[in-house]
């Protein structure tokens, strides 16, 4: 499922992937367990109540101060995950105005090594939101494929086309 502010680029994604275009941001949510947030927006595009219980979020939008694709009563409630502590706080998702928490729950390097437990039970809410360390992101990202691979967990999905 898609959305996107241009119709057209909406259509052009979702008929290269095999996917749907939906009308809002929050039909996506409404209709998926993870929802991938890719913007440049300044106004939350979901709150909490448009997400639902044990449903994943990643904000890759939230990369310069007074970017904001999530709402704070949704990064209050959820376990907040990110990249980089100190950047999360000046130019990320704790950046933006609004948020009432100040710190994140872990760093994704924090889950993935055991220090941090991630997600404790099924119903909870979490939240990935990355500053744009792409090192970092393509190194996180290899090791959590490679495991998924070992477990045979996921789909394959041909994201070139």
């Amino acid at each position: 499922m898609v959305h996107d502010t241009d119709p057209g680029r909406a259509v052009a994604f979702a008929a290269r992937h095999g996917g749907r275009v939906l009308g809002s941001a929050r039909a996506v949510a409404a209709a998926a367990d993870v929802v991938l947030l890719a913007t440049w927006s300044r106004t939350p595009l979901l709150a909490l109540a448009d997400t639902r219980a044990g449903q994943h979020l990643t904000s890759l939008g939230t990369d310069e101060p007074g970017k904001r694709e999530l709402a704070a009563d949704l990064l209050d409630a959820a376990l907040l995950v990110v990249d980089d502590r100190q950047l999360a706080a000046s130019a990320g998702a704790l950046a933006a105005p609004g948020p009432t928490r100040t710190d994140a729950d872990a760093t994704l390097s924090d889950v993935l090594d055991g220090t941090h437990p991630g997600r404790t039970s099924a119903r909870q809410r979490t939240v990935y939101a990355p500053v744009g360390l792409p090192w970092q992101d393509l190194a996180l990202a290899w090791r959590a494929f490679r495991e998924a691979e070992r477990r045979d967990l996921g789909t394959a999905a041909d994201l070139l086309g």
